[in-house]
């Protein structure tokens, strides 16, 4: 069964750098050639914060632009955010979101990473 797992949360102070992974196993994988990286903050709406679309272009939310990174290995078959200049309004849940997984069994659609802390302190 494949499944997307997520790492590198943690706490950090303001000013920090963090790099969060999220990693596709299980199953044979072809390709995964887009990710989005999701956050929420306890008591506020789920955010888009960064997007990289198959070819390679990239979306940010105003807010973490010049800030955030996001790409994708697909030989390791992995996304990645990196974060820098972190914000304590940075703090949330982060989630990846693959849109499309090819496998030999079929495409697999929307699939959650399990999510992974991210808290910036002052």
């Amino acid at each position: 069964q494949v499944q997307l797992v997520e790492s590198g949360g943690g706490l950090v102070q303001a000013g920090g750098s963090l790099s969060l992974s999220c990693a596709a196993s299980g199953g044979v994988i072809f390709s995964i050639n887009a990710m989005d990286w999701y956050r929420q903050a306890p008591g506020k709406q789920r955010e888009l914060v960064a997007q990289i679309n198959r070819g390679g272009s990239t979306n940010y939310a105003e807010s973490v632009k010049g800030r955030f990174t996001i790409s994708i290995d697909n030989a390791k078959h992995t996304g990645y955010l990196q974060m820098a200049s972190l914000k304590p309004e940075d703090t949330a849940v982060y989630y990846c979101n693959v849109p499309l997984i090819a496998t030999n069994r079929g495409i697999l659609r929307d699939n959650w990473g399990q999510g992974t802390q991210v808290t910036v302190s002052s």
